[in-house]
């Protein structure tokens, strides 16, 4: 199968991210052809290998989100760059920070890291999908991003930024998002001992 026919294809189905699996079922190609042609068009610098079993079209890379969504199911971008991109923190983040119901992993690709946390079953909730650069992503709603990240920052495993703008996000809405947790200490801290400069939220 030629690669003009395969990337219109691709193009026509709407993923930017797709396993071995999906190539097979958009191609219509044999597992044993659709495995020559993975291989024969990413040693051409056509196909891009995210990780194993995932790949995306070199001319047409899904964005950094996506690729978080697709890399290690389930999971939702949250943390640092959900408080970047929602406004309560000030800085850009360059990687890719997502929760998850699996083990902590970490992943490196093409140059962009991504870093995925363990929650509890009961506490993933809270995300929504939004478009970015055209491609549907879950991302964690203002108030989740943030019981997300105090939560692990309540754990010790990361460190609590100075200058979060607890002022951008609903008390109300976070309280419930921190219940999520069913965690007495997580509430007890972040009503009682949570110091930062900027340590009120919205009513």
């Amino acid at each position: 199968m030629k690669w003009i026919e395969i990337d219109k294809k691709l193009a026509q189905s709407g993923l930017r991210a797709f396993t071995g699996r999906e190539f097979l079922n958009i191609t219509g190609a044999t597992p044993v052809a659709g495995k020559f042609l993975l291989i024969r068009y990413t040693k051409r610098g056509l196909l891009r290998r995210l990780k194993r079993g995932l790949y995306a079209v070199a001319s047409r890379p899904p964005s950094k989100w996506a690729v978080a969504n697709r890399l290690y199911q389930p999971s939702y971008v949250s943390l640092e760059s959900a408080l970047s991109y929602h406004g309560i923190i000030p800085e850009t983040v360059y990687s890719v920070t997502s929760v998850t119901t699996k083990s902590t992993r970490e992943f490196d690709v093409t140059g962009t890291s991504y870093s995925f946390r363990t929650i509890k079953r009961h506490a993933f909730s809270g995300y929504r999908a939004i478009e970015v650069e055209g491609q549907s992503v879950l991302l964690a709603e203002k108030p989740k991003a943030l019981a997300d990240y105090l939560y692990f920052s309540y754990l010790k495993k990361t460190r609590l930024n100075s200058r979060l703008r607890l002022k951008e996000v609903n008390r109300r809405d976070l309280l419930k998002c921190l219940a999520a947790f069913e965690h007495t200490g997580l509430m007890e801290w972040f009503k009682n001992d949570l110091k930062i400069a900027d340590n009120g939220t919205q009513h």
